[in-house]
């Protein structure tokens, strides 16, 4: 299979633990932005003649901050270049999906919606730099649900001032909501967000426990666990996701967009101000571009399999490759095997970089 993602850098506000290519006080640049995805569209088109996108997966930043009438221009953009999606996600959040776009997206053709949520609590919304409450959550969730019947909805464990009984009622009412899809994030504190430079340090051990119950209350209520950070109900995996985490290729425009095509691995500039300057040009802005071989790409395939907790049967050349290190992983019971198939254990799910580490270079 193979996908196309659509970055949306924009932002309401940005979150103190964010660290993704997102920016709040630039709304200014929303049409000059979606005029440069249109010719980035374009040029890629013109380029990979023979891509054939069946997921479309639109992120960011919040996509719902466009207006409806630049929602409109971005899918008339994609719609002139690539058509007959089988899932087509698109982000949002509660304080900018109104009912008119809810109308809208569905209208255009989105079947699946990604609302970010985060915690039932407010107190936590606040802390985090949210710009919802859970009210307005569940006003928009309650508004979605009449128009899509494939709707996932972000958690995080591990929020400052989070207790674990806090966390355990925030999993509990959002699965009464019956939404299709949860994700589950434990929190990590990246050293360029502002919740890093309050001093803020997460408890490990509290985040796994976290975790761990997260697992056992959603997997009781039927959902299947089946990725690290993703559970769904039976049939509702994210299929674009699922392409990423298999080593399909994907296609990525807008702004710190990357891509995996032909077997190279590429990624747009970051700075919104300079992709649209280069796209005025007809020139899309690459910043880094390799192409992996021999050992490394086994080790990125293996990395991502992984990730996948049903499992994988390792190739030969796996085995080649990496036999010394599955050795290792599995005595140290961060991995094990099981009918011909080596998967992370129950350790391994709390640990998966360590468990990743041993596929990147160095070796």
């Amino acid at each position: 299979m193979q996908g196309l993602y659509i970055h949306i850098p924009f932002c309401v506000s940005k979150c103190v633990y964010c660290d993704f290519a997102s920016f709040a006080g630039i709304r200014r640049l929303r049409n000059p932005y979606l005029e440069a995805l249109k010719r980035e569209l374009a040029l890629q088109k013109k380029h990979y003649r023979n891509f054939n996108p069946k997921t479309l997966y639109i992120g960011g930043g919040t996509p719902s901050f466009l207006t409806a009438a630049q929602i409109k221009i971005l899918f008339n953009s994609i719609y002139s270049c690539y058509k007959n999606f089988k899932e087509i996600t698109f982000e949002a959040n509660p304080e900018s999906l109104t009912l008119s776009k809810i109308r809208l997206l569905k209208k255009l053709g989105v079947n699946r919606l990604s609302l970010g949520l985060q915690s039932t609590f407010d107190e936590h919304l606040k802390t985090i730099g949210r710009a919802h409450n859970y009210a307005q959550f569940l006003r928009t969730y309650t508004q979605a649900k009449k128009y899509f019947n494939n709707i996932n909805v972000d958690l995080i464990a591990g929020l400052p001032n989070q207790t674990l009984t806090d966390f355990e009622q925030s999993v509990k009412q959002l699965i009464a909501l019956k939404p299709q899809h949860i994700s589950v994030y434990g929190l990590q504190v990246e050293v360029s967000t502002p919740l890093y430079k309050s001093g803020y340090e997460c408890d490990d051990n509290l985040t796994r426990k976290m975790l761990e119950s997260a697992e056992n209350i959603l997997q009781n209520a039927g959902f299947i666990h089946y990725e690290i950070s993703n559970f769904s109900l039976p049939k509702y995996e994210s299929k674009h996701n699922i392409n990423y985490w298999q080593g399909g290729a994907y296609l990525g425009c807008g702004s710190a967009a990357a891509s995996y095509m032909r077997g190279v691995r590429f990624q747009n500039t970051d700075d919104v101000k300079e992709y649209i300057k280069s796209l005025v040009q007809n020139k899309i802005p690459i910043v880094f571009k390799e192409k992996l071989c021999g050992k490394a790409k086994v080790g990125e395939e293996i990395l991502l399999k992984f990730r996948l907790l049903k499992g994988f049967k390792p190739t030969q050349k796996m085995l080649k490759c990496f036999r010394k290190e599955f050795e290792i992983l599995l005595d140290k019971k961060l991995i094990i095997k099981e009918n011909k198939k080596f998967k992370l254990s129950e350790e391994g799910k709390y640990f998966a970089n360590n468990v990743f580490r041993y596929f990147v270079e160095p070796f």
